[in-house]
């Protein structure tokens, strides 16, 4: 009764003469249309945000590579108040040499510069019993562009987890997460690392 209704009322609307079957049709064409162009909507948005984490990587990485150029200025200067620390530089450049290697995971990646930070720790240690060190000018501007470096740095990491969220939680919402698994849109790792109380060096070596 109701197909005749909206029959009879569609024909009138037209000014054509359809039978119910294609009407049928129309009303199926459209709702896969409408489902298609919602599919490829929520498609194009995760591409959108799993490209705005590989650029919000890439900011990380070039804040990264920042911070390892300015590590042999550092030990060189300390090196020269404090030669006797050898086990101290030795550990700063292998940790600086590993993180440079790349590669990996975000978590694996995260390990390898928890590594270095440790180490970055060590050597502050090491010029706190120097005075003449600390009042060193190249020393002094070495901590600054340090401390620079790490800020940006803290601040690409916060915005690099934020794009993770967003994919990671619209791969887990329904209906978007049919549309990730067709397509294998994988979750993206967080990048943690450690945190480096500012109290305790002269600047902050970690983020």
């Amino acid at each position: 009764m109701e197909w005749e209704w909206i029959t009879r009322k569609f024909c009138l609307f037209s000014g054509r003469v359809y039978n119910k079957p294609m009407i049928v049709s129309y009303v199926i064409i459209v709702l896969v249309a409408i489902v298609l162009a919602y599919a490829i909507g929520m498609y194009n948005a995760l591409v959108r945000l799993r490209q705005r984490v590989r650029e919000a990587w890439s900011d990380i990485d070039v804040q990264l590579k920042r911070r390892y150029d300015l590590i042999p200025n550092l030990v060189e200067t300390v090196k020269g108040y404090a030669k006797h620390e050898s086990q101290v530089f030795e550990n700063v450049t292998k940790a600086r040499a590993a993180a440079l290697s790349g590669g990996g995971t975000a978590h694996e990646r995260a390990e390898k510069e928890n590594m270095l930070t440790g180490a970055l720790k060590s050597i502050f240690a090491v010029a706190e019993a120097y005075p003449e060190l600390k009042a060193n000018t190249n020393f002094i501007e070495l901590q600054r562009e340090l401390s620079d470096t790490e800020n940006k740095i803290q601040a690409a990491r916060r915005f690099y987890n934020g794009n993770v969220m967003d994919i990671n939680t619209r791969i887990e919402q329904f209906p978007s997460n049919v549309i990730a698994n067709l397509f294998s849109f994988a979750k993206e790792e967080f990048f943690d690392l450690d945190e480096v109380p500012a109290q305790r060096e002269p600047v902050k070596v970690s983020f």
